[in-house]
């Protein structure tokens, strides 16, 4: 990820604090003011790259496919974005804006509306998949152990499940509590569990759940299993 990005915002002890704010993620000045059909075609490009991820894995993902599969010239590509690292960043960018979105100020129970515990479980599950569907590429990304837990897209994910654990249970160590959650979201783990071990994708989102109900007493959910690949 970029360096230059604003600071995540610190919880506050209330229970009543807003959500952390959406970070601006990217160098700073990035895209600025983009016309309504360059922004168009931006996404459309991005959009592309994402389907070559699911589809291939990031090795599948050149400028060249990228543009045959937008049905674009090459050179719009590279234009856009420069080469291949800034189009794999770019799109990381545009799914971690997408992700904060969406549990910052989207549809419940991710969103505001539901209860921490519901929001906690929707969390995880939404961050689940989204490193299942975007392994390589997360794996790529991946900070090493100097900066693995300061990057800010941890940051506000820490921040934001330190907020819903501290609705939930507060008089526990939520900082803590957050940091053991965050280790079962670890698109290393996630490899680990799904590409070396065998795990489906439905068994590590019902772990999840019954970890988080461990953790907070919640009630268990029923939400099926899938069956394993």
């Amino acid at each position: 990820m970029p360096a230059v990005l604003p600071p995540c915002p610190e919880p506050e002890e209330s229970l009543t604090e807003p959500e952390p704010e959406l970070l601006q993620l990217g160098p700073t000045g990035d895209e600025p003011c983009l016309r309504a059909d360059a922004a168009r075609n931006r996404a459309r490009l991005l959009d592309a790259a994402a389907r070559l991820i699911a589809e291939h894995g990031a090795a599948g993902v050149t400028m060249e496919a990228v543009a045959s599969a937008a049905n674009v010239g090459k050179g719009t590509v590279f234009r856009r974005f420069g080469d291949r690292t800034g189009l794999l960043t770019a799109l990381l960018d545009h799914s971690e804006r997408n992700f904060q979105a969406a549990f910052l100020s989207g549809p419940p129970p991710l969103g505001p509306g539901a209860e921490p515990v519901e929001r906690l479980r929707a969390f995880g599950v939404a961050m689940l998949r989204r490193a299942v569907d975007e392994l390589d590429l997360q794996l790529a990304a991946e900070p090493g152990p100097d900066r693995r837990y300061s990057v800010p897209p941890r940051r506000v994910h820490h921040s934001h499940l330190v907020l819903l654990l501290r609705q939930a249970l507060p008089d526990a160590d939520v900082e803590l509590l957050a940091h053991t959650l965050m280790g079962y979201l670890n698109p290393v783990l996630v490899h680990h569990l799904t590409r070396q071990c065998g795990m489906s994708a439905g068994r590590l989102e019902a772990g999840w759940s019954e970890l988080v109900d461990l953790v907070t007493g919640g009630v268990p959910s029923a939400a099926p299993v899938r069956a394993a690949r």
